[in-house]
């Protein structure tokens, strides 16, 4: 009996500490906001950075692409609708056009309450 409410105690703390990181991972179909260089290339870096802005989930995320790997920055057309797939601070962006980027949020901010 003491080890069958041990196990239900455990059960009930796993699955609550579990559930916060599925909360974090979502899909939705947004508009691209904004695309910018993030500061000057080096000759360290092999490809530029971009910040990729848009909005999801009630929130404005800014995503940085990775400096090692390539972006074509006019296949990602400010006000265009993207897929968007975010984990946790990881992000997948896609295009109508199948064009496809990874990147990491840098940035979450709240969207202001509609008055």
């Amino acid at each position: 009996m003491r080890k069958a409410g041990l196990s239900a105690v455990l059960g009930i703390a796993i699955v609550g500490l579990t559930l916060p990181s599925f909360a974090d991972k979502f899909k939705a179909e947004t508009t691209l906001k904004e695309v910018q260089p993030a500061g000057t290339r080096t000759k360290d870096q092999k490809h530029q950075v971009y910040d990729l802005f848009f909005d999801a989930q009630g929130k404005t995320y800014t995503c940085r692409t990775d400096s090692g790997k390539s972006m074509n920055a006019t296949d990602f057309v400010v006000g265009s609708p993207i897929h968007l797939e975010l984990d946790g601070n990881k992000a997948k962006l896609k295009t109508p056009a199948n064009k496809k980027v990874e990147c990491e949020i840098v940035r979450a901010e709240a969207l202001p309450a509609a008055r």
